[in-house]
């Protein structure tokens, strides 16, 4: 694993790719975060390096849209630009080549591809969790 830090900022580099804004990054990055501490917690261990797979970030992104903005998830993610779950392997993969993440050997961009649908996870599949 590359242990080199990034030379260009989110800002530039976001910039530079053109495909994305900000805030999808943003929201790309807290959802790993919470990916990882959700497994982190799960597996008993006080603290465990734990690698997080494309399709459990993506699931771990959809879980937090639907609980941020509700129905109007899918359109708040396709104004940031994302419009299905390679976009977050693109986010994701962007940072990595930038050195703002790290991915294991056998980690690719196809771990993003098709894990749901957007109209059926944010439209069709909507349920509303009330916490106790």
């Amino acid at each position: 694993m590359s242990t080199r830090k990034p030379s260009k900022s989110i800002e530039v580099i976001i910039n530079e790719d053109g495909r994305y804004l900000l805030p999808a990054v943003q929201f790309v990055r807290e959802g790993l975060s919470t990916a990882v501490n959700k497994l982190q917690s799960g597996s008993g261990a006080s603290y465990e390096r734990r690698h997080v797979s494309g399709a459990e970030l993506c699931h771990s992104l959809r879980e937090i849209a639907q609980q941020r903005w509700g129905l109007l998830a899918r359109q708040v993610l396709a104004h940031w630009g994302v419009t299905s779950t390679r976009d977050f392997g693109e986010i994701v993969f962007l940072l990595v080549d930038n050195d703002w993440m790290q991915k294991e050997p056998t980690d690719s961009i196809e771990d993003f591809d098709e894990v749901y649908d957007f109209v059926e996870a944010f439209d069709r599949d909507f349920s509303i969790t009330l916490d106790k």
